[in-house]
């Protein structure tokens, strides 16, 4: 019965001490675009963290098959995997907007107050995730005011400029 104790606290050294450590480096934007500083990135099983710096880059030591998680306020939690062959990682936030996530995302210094604004008003349908919507009707409902759609027709609120009619003329290119 020792030998079968000893033998097994040997194996689980055995395996702690060749457990594959490596650096992952990495990015982290929002709008695609901008770099997003002091947000704390953490390797789950190697229980290391540290903070991105003002370009949105890091290197953090984690297992070979560790998970990295980001927790940053005002942007939705990212959960990333670390393979074998991973070796750098970009991952791009997605901004949750709100009027005091505006101020706070400033406030906490994750990003220009000018950024912030650009990449909102300019930058931020980029960010849309498209997979929830069922068909093009339901995205063309939900995302264009003054739209509805009838028998597959999309309607748009007005006149139209040729013959009267408000019935939209759709091009799909590709």
């Amino acid at each position: 019965m020792k030998k079968a104790i000893i033998i097994l606290i040997g194996v689980f050294f055995s395996v702690s001490i060749f457990a594959q450590n490596r650096v992952i480096n990495g990015k982290v934007t929002v709008f695609n675009k901008y770099p997003v500083k002091n947000v704390e990135v953490s390797a789950k099983k190697a229980k290391t963290s540290v903070t991105t710096d003002s370009l949105g880059q890091f290197s953090i030591v984690c297992f070979e098959k560790d998970v990295l998680k980001l927790k940053p306020k005002t942007f939705q939690q990212v959960s990333e995997k670390v393979g074998p062959e991973t070796d750098s990682i970009s991952i791009n936030l997605f901004f949750v907007d709100s009027k005091p996530n505006r101020q706070r995302v400033v406030l906490d210094g994750y990003i220009t107050e000018e950024d912030l604004t650009y990449g909102i008003n300019n930058l931020s349908q980029q960010t849309t995730d498209y997979c929830k919507y069922t068909d093009i009707f339901q995205l063309i409902r939900s995302e264009f005011s003054g739209v509805t759609i009838s028998g597959g027709s999309v309607y748009i609120r007005g006149s139209g400029s040729f013959s009267g009619q408000t019935q939209a003329l759709i091009i799909v290119n590709g």
